[in-house]
């Protein structure tokens, strides 16, 4: 808002209408694209390729948002692109942030410049899983049985911190160097283990804690008694640094969001396992219909 001085004070109010999209156009500008709470109308949320319960809670984000008139754009790509899209403030947030370990080396780069929003779920989990009835129960002893898994390990995106963390400690820790580590994406990760249990083979995978899949599929985890895939972890909403003057009513809403894995569980089961469709609209709308108390309790601040 310009300052004016007295002599100029009654043009001011009679230009009043042209002050608000003239020399103040970009003020005026803001507001036209600004809601009622305080909040920008644009808002960018960046997605982790391949993560479900990323895209679950992304899904999930955008249906909330656009009913309050919000004007939501959900644009996927892989970790290092996204975090770096957040310090340059071409993202405004992404979902998906998996700390201490996951995506510990990207805080490290650009820590500085971007902001924790809070934690959404405590029961993460990095794993190498395989179908439940397979002669394993441990890594330790997956090198010596790789031949009954075709001597092959299926992993998921190549940029993935599940991806980093199985190249540089699961596999030199478990001497797993003669396995073939198989890293595409996280669909082809899927379609193999769907193809693999339904005939029932054995078959290794990188999987994570919470995913749909531990309910479609009869799997277990691996022991992993060095800890090269750390401990639980933390879901966390990580933004721009701008984002809290940006979107100030989001923020807090965002501060606050819980979702425990049985709730994420039921989102994404209901969006990838029982729908056959990549348009999850229409999916997630009735799954807010079937949880409106849950839901209407995360913007109730």
């Amino acid at each position: 808002m310009k300052h004016y001085s007295k002599l100029a004070a009654v043009a001011a109010v009679a230009a009043l209408g042209l002050t608000a999209c003239g020399s103040g156009g970009e003020a005026g500008g803001q507001a036209a694209s600004g809601l009622d709470n305080g909040d920008q109308q644009d808002v960018t949320i960046a997605v982790f390729n391949g993560w479900d319960e990323g895209i679950a809670a992304s899904e999930l984000w955008k249906a909330i948002l656009e009913e309050k008139g919000y004007k939501v754009t959900l644009e996927y790509a892989d970790p290092a692109p996204v975090f770096s899209g957040l310090s340059t403030g071409d993202y405004d947030l992404t979902l998906d942030t998996w700390l201490p370990v996951t995506h510990e080396s990207y805080l490290e780069e650009y820590g500085d410049k971007i902001t924790e929003l809070g934690q959404w779920n405590d029961e993460a989990k990095l794993t190498i899983a395989v179908n439940e009835d397979a002669p394993v129960d441990s890594l330790k002893d997956l090198a010596a049985n790789a031949d009954k898994f075709d001597n092959r390990l299926v992993g998921i995106e190549p940029g993935a911190g599940l991806t980093e963390a199985t190249t540089k400690n699961v596999i030199p820790t478990y001497g797993l160097d003669k396995m073939e580590y198989l890293t595409s994406s996280t669909p082809a990760m899927l379609s193999e283990l769907k193809s693999a249990t339904a005939a029932g083979e054995n078959i290794a995978v990188t999987l994570w804690r919470p995913h749909w899949a531990y309910d479609a599929f009869p799997l277990k985890d691996l022991e992993d008694p060095e800890g090269t895939l750390g401990d639980t972890e933390g879901i966390y909403a990580y933004s721009s640094t701008s984002f809290a003057e940006d979107f100030p009513t989001l923020a807090g809403w965002l501060k606050d969001f819980k979702m425990d894995s049985e709730t994420l569980y039921s989102l994404e089961n209901a969006m990838f396992n029982e729908a056959d469709t990549d348009d999850y609209g229409p999916v997630v709308e009735k799954w807010i219909g079937e949880n409106q108390e849950y839901v209407d309790g995360l913007t109730a601040k």
